[in-house]
């Protein structure tokens, strides 16, 4: 997840190769982010990237969960799981919130 974040710094190269003022992009861009992420991603690929992280955590510590269930799995893996699922959770539900609130200002805004 925090590769597909870094990649968002990749905007700033997209802008300069455009020719459009770079001040936006470079205040997203992350120091070093653009070494890191060869090709330039849109918005929306990086949320559709991090979206199918938090899906696949969440399934996977439903598979350990059911695993250690029928005795498969240790407690200490379905705690793991389950740590790394929430967080991937909280993480989706703080960028959402971070969404709909600038939408809100955005939508707040007299022309």
């Amino acid at each position: 997840m925090i590769d597909a974040i870094q990649s968002v710094g990749a905007f700033s190269n997209l802008n300069e190769a455009e020719g459009t003022s770079p001040t936006a992009s470079t205040a997203l861009s992350l120091p070093g982010a653009a070494a890191a992420a060869p090709q330039s991603q849109s918005f929306a690929e990086v949320l559709g990237n991090m979206t199918t992280d938090a899906i696949r955590s969440m399934k996977s510590a439903e598979g350990v969960s059911l695993q250690a269930i029928r005795g498969g799995a240790n407690t200490r893996e379905v705690v793991d799981a389950v740590m790394s699922a929430e967080q991937s959770l909280q993480t989706a539900i703080a960028i959402r919130d971070k969404v709909v609130t600038a939408y809100l200002e955005i939508a707040r805004m007299q022309i």
